[in-house]
């Protein structure tokens, strides 16, 4: 069994336990947070579709990557997490399914769900079964530590999307959807993204709200359009059009922003940000 070892822990995260459940419980209090450390459900309730989540480093993006994981809280455990992520590095392949193995971050392991992400690339044009894309990503790794903070022991299928189309995008949403369905798998999808890079805090401000305004109306073609119209950075349209083609498909047609910040927001300095957001998508 194939074991992946933290990338940046020690970078975006700290790398001892105890330090890292303080940072962890410092995002949840953090004034740009919740506002307070969550209780997490003892049962099941099937009430999100899936969520989209920042990736920065915490001491920056914790605080609105919170929101998510509040509200995941309140939810309870699934079967499975699939988490899909950019990739920053340029190495592996155009869909980067890890297929089997573990996952060992500060708090813990987390096993791959092996049954559900050979399915996934079974039923995909794109996807193949790699792990060179995930050895130093950090856009899947840092979704990570919140769950296991929430839930302990936990499943994953982390996907790494080098090629962000609408093509793609919906040829992974349909392989989620059969795959999970001829399973039957109860499963939470985050998509990792970051929203406009090295902009003043104004001029991302007002892109953001646009690329928001599509994925609030669940439109993901509407999303890349405006991507491309006005020159927005955010890294990672193709894991949030993937969670979009799956809502269309289900018939859902709003999400709801939980938080919006930039980096500008948190350290002071609005001269170049990063923008954050956490967005869910409700089943019902």
């Amino acid at each position: 069994m194939y074991t992946r070892y933290p990338a940046v822990a020690g970078y975006f995260y700290e790398s001892e336990p105890a330090s890292l459940r303080k940072q962890i419980e410092w995002a949840f209090t953090h004034r740009l947070g919740p506002g307070s450390i969550p209780k997490v459900s003892s049962s099941r309730a099937r009430n999100s579709l899936g969520y989209i989540s920042p990736h920065a480093g915490y001491m920056y993006s914790g605080p609105i990557a919170a929101h998510t994981y509040y509200s995941i809280a309140g939810e309870g455990k699934p079967d499975v997490f699939i988490i899909a992520g950019p990739n920053h590095t340029g190495r592996g392949t155009a869909v980067s399914i890890m297929v089997e193995g573990e996952w060992i971050t500060p708090l813990g392991k987390a096993l791959v769900d092996a049954e559900l992400a050979k399915e996934i690339v079974k039923h995909s044009e794109y996807a193949s079964p790699d792990i060179e894309a995930h050895l130093d990503e950090h856009s899947v790794e840092v979704q990570v530590p919140f769950l296991q903070y929430l839930f302990g022991n936990i499943r994953i299928v982390p996907i790494v999307i080098m090629l962000q189309t609408p093509r793609v995008a919906q040829d992974l949403a349909n392989a989620i959807i059969k795959a999970s369905e001829k399973l039957g798998k109860d499963y939470v999808f985050i998509a990792s993204s970051d929203f406009s890079h090295y902009e003043p805090h104004d001029i991302a401000v007002k892109k953001d709200s646009l690329a928001l305004k599509e994925i609030e109306e669940i439109d993901p073609e509407g999303l890349f359009r405006v991507i491309d119209e006005y020159n927005i950075s955010m890294c990672g349209p193709g894991p949030v059009a993937t969670l979009l083609y799956i809502a269309k498909f289900y018939g859902i047609s709003k999400a709801i922003r939980l938080a919006y910040a930039t980096s500008g927001d948190v350290v002071g300095d609005k001269s170049l940000v990063v923008g954050y957001a956490s967005v869910r998508i409700p089943l019902k």
